[in-house]
């Protein structure tokens, strides 16, 4: 059975209702040079986790430094989420959503970034799963 690394619309953070309550009651986590923002959702969802991705505009002032950043964010997320944090959400059938927010003071490369995003999956399903 072949994967299919996809990263759509509904696995985004996109509903502001849902956004504003997880900044209000969301548990969070720091994950450098991640920070993480999550909570629990009870209604279901037809993914286990929404994601919303957030680079400050105060410390990356041009908009082309913020959007590789999200970029390189959004590839290591889209190509490591399955086999560390969907398989445990759907084993324990719970569904998240959270952010991931950018609080490093430079540009890392993409391996460096990958590495990271795989340390915030496996915290976070942990997290999750308590």
């Amino acid at each position: 059975m072949s994967k299919t690394y996809s990263f759509t619309k509904e696995e985004r953070l996109r509903n502001k209702k849902l956004i504003d309550e997880l900044f209000r009651n969301g548990s969070s986590f720091l994950c450098y040079p991640f920070k993480v923002l999550w909570l629990e959702q009870r209604e279901p969802q037809s993914y286990p986790a929404q994601v919303l991705f957030g680079v400050p505009k105060k410390r990356f002032k041009k908009a082309v430094d913020r959007n590789m950043i999200r970029r390189r964010m959004r590839e290591a997320y889209r190509l490591n989420k399955e086999q560390h944090l969907y398989s445990i959400l759907n084993s324990s059938n719970k569904n998240i959503v959270f952010s991931v927010g950018y609080v490093g003071k430079e540009i890392f490369d993409y391996a460096f970034i990958e590495k990271k995003m795989l340390k915030l999956l496996t915290s976070l399903a942990e997290e999750s799963v308590k």
